[in-house]
């Protein structure tokens, strides 16, 4: 049971709204890449020209990660929309229009009822007012950061550049600021590969709730401002909104009923493009390919399972890959990044592993992308200090790359642009660390096996990175680089002896001779002993910090897996 989209314009039209619903009915732009009533084909939409081709066959035969990816290791990501303005965390957009949910209760208490007051406004009232970018991307640097990741658009739909096809954008509204455009010409000024992240493609359905109602209480059945036709800043919040693709029917009494009914519908994480709504599809290519052509990044990272809206993704990304190798003279510098590709789609693009770990070294590039909290800035978990501090930051870290990963890690901003302080220390703790022990982490490849520790029962995939058991000083990971072998110890045993059984005397993984053993950030060489059992060296009795332990092995051949 659902309103259809006709329906549900019917009731736009008869809130005297025609002129609207004419707009959503028709063409939004004038292009033939947004024919009337269809979605574009890929002639339609003008793509750059190059060796890919707008199939799967053709980005997966292509493709290859560059280098510059490879050696990076980590970046910091600001996941940051009006979203975070409440400081309430994730998916506020959607979960204020969901009555019963918290983010609902603490709306109508700070902001009013969403018929009155919906999310058009807290956008509105997102000022960024205390952003200091490039004191951000100090603390960013000195924490290791080797690439950054900017929020262009998130599934509520604003747009955080200066957007030729979006009116609801930072230009126009709320900072009155380039967001995407200003970091990302300090990351150019200072060398700092760079990428913006598009979620955007989901909000034709997440954004669903805004056309709901209460089921209970005084304002039952009064609808929320998803039907509005104008906002504080003279915008169509229908354009915000995306217009009425799957509304909730009149008639629900209960709360729990109506939430069952949005996650079984409006919930469900559809990758299709919306049948009855090709003006979505069609504005979103555009709006993509725009942020790709005026801010030039080095990647873009999709929210998708697989690349997102059906051919409309595999058109966005053959244009970028072409696009990116025109400015780098025949060579590919670009990844985008997507989520569970089929078997016969790997390799078309990077995998990306949403709070997700590896089991095991995966044969092609990949990243995990994680954040320290929420994605958007909770000021309960400051409060409660709930964050992944250093410690754990390093630990998943080293996993990732000796498992032929990259991290990505987003420190939440709070709504005026600042980070608290836990936030700060964190950072401060990750450049404490880094200068010693990144030659263990930057420009390595893995070494034949990831490393070794008892079994973790972690498998492959998204939303598991807190499913494993603690570290302890048996956990290690391996590396490789410039033909010296590393070891990044997870912990530090008791009697300050580091016995690694993978390097023992004849083994498969290293047959070759250890000539020498150095901890790194310690001036002399370590002393150790290789037996049939194990490599055991011999560790300082003052351990040098809390977190883990960097050491390289010279030995006079070393295996690697890629």
């Amino acid at each position: 049971m659902k309103l259809s989209r006709r329906g549900a314009l019917g009731l736009l039209a008869g809130a005297g709204q025609a002129a609207v619903t004419s707009r959503l009915l028709g063409a939004v732009i004038n292009s033939p890449a947004n024919p009337v009533g269809r979605v574009a084909t890929s002639l339609e939409r003008t793509l750059a020209k190059g060796p890919f081709e707008p199939t799967w066959k053709s980005l997966k035969a292509h493709y290859e990660t560059p280098d510059w990816f490879r050696d990076a290791k980590f970046g910091i990501w600001a996941h940051w929309t009006a979203q975070c303005v409440p400081e309430q965390g994730d998916w506020y957009a959607r979960r204020m229009y969901l009555q019963g949910d918290p983010a609902y209760d603490y709306h109508v208490k700070n902001y009013g009822h969403p018929s009155k007051v919906g999310f058009k406004d807290i956008d509105i009232m997102w000022k960024a007012e205390r952003w200091d970018p490039e004191a951000l991307m100090d603390l960013y640097q000195a924490a290791g950061a080797k690439y950054f990741m900017a929020l262009a658009n998130h599934h509520d739909n604003f747009d955080n550049y200066k957007s030729k096809y979006h009116d609801w954008n930072s230009t126009r509204v709320g900072p009155m600021k380039d967001i995407v455009g200003t970091w990302g010409a300090i990351c150019k000024r200072r060398g700092l590969r760079y990428g913006v992240s598009n979620h955007s493609a989901h909000a034709w359905h997440w954004f669903q709730t805004a056309y709901g109602y209460d089921a209970e209480g005084p304002l039952a059945g009064v609808r929320y401002d998803g039907f509005t036709k104008k906002s504080l800043v003279g915008l169509n919040p229908q354009e915000l909104y995306v217009g009425p693709n799957l509304v909730v029917p009149d008639g629900f009494t209960s709360a729990q009923k109506m939430l069952s009914w949005h996650n079984a519908n409006d919930r469900v994480w559809d990758e299709f493009p919306p049948a009855d709504n090709p003006d979505f599809t069609n504005t979103w290519f555009l709006r993509c390919r725009d942020l790709l052509d005026t801010y030039k990044p080095d990647m873009l990272y999709f929210d998708d399972t697989g690349l997102p809206l059906g051919q409309t993704g595999v058109d966005i990304t053959t244009h970028f890959y072409n696009s990116n190798m025109a400015l780098h003279g025949g060579r590919n510098e670009a990844v985008v990044f997507g989520k569970e590709f089929v078997p016969q789609h790997r390799g078309a693009a990077a995998l990306d592993l949403e709070r997700g770990r590896s089991n095991d070294i995966l044969p092609l590039p990949w990243q995990t992308d994680t954040c320290i909290g929420d994605w958007h800035y909770s000021r309960e978990v400051f409060e409660q200090h709930k964050y992944k501090y250093a410690k754990t930051v390093i630990h998943l870290l080293a996993d990732v790359v000796s498992k032929n990963g990259n991290l990505c890690l987003n420190i939440p901003l709070k709504g005026d642009g600042t980070i608290d302080s836990d936030e700060r220390q964190i950072l401060a703790d990750l450049a404490a660390w880094m200068p010693i022990n990144g030659e263990a982490i930057f420009g390595t490849r893995p070494f034949t096996v990831y490393g070794e520790g008892p079994p973790d029962p972690v498998k492959t995939g998204n939303f598991n990175e807190g499913n494993g058991r603690p570290y302890t000083s048996e956990d290690m990971r391996f590396t490789v680089k410039d033909g010296r072998l590393y070891v990044i110890a997870l912990g530090w045993p008791a009697d300050s002896k580091l016995k690694i059984k993978t390097f023992a005397r004849g083994s498969k993984e290293l047959p070759s001779e250890i000539s020498k053993v150095e901890m790194l950030g310690v001036g002399e060489p370590c002393s150790f002993e290789r037996n049939s059992n194990e490599l055991v060296v011999k560790l300082p009795t003052q351990k040098p910090n809390d977190i883990a332990y960097g050491f390289r092995i010279e030995v006079s051949r070393l295996n690697t897996s890629s």
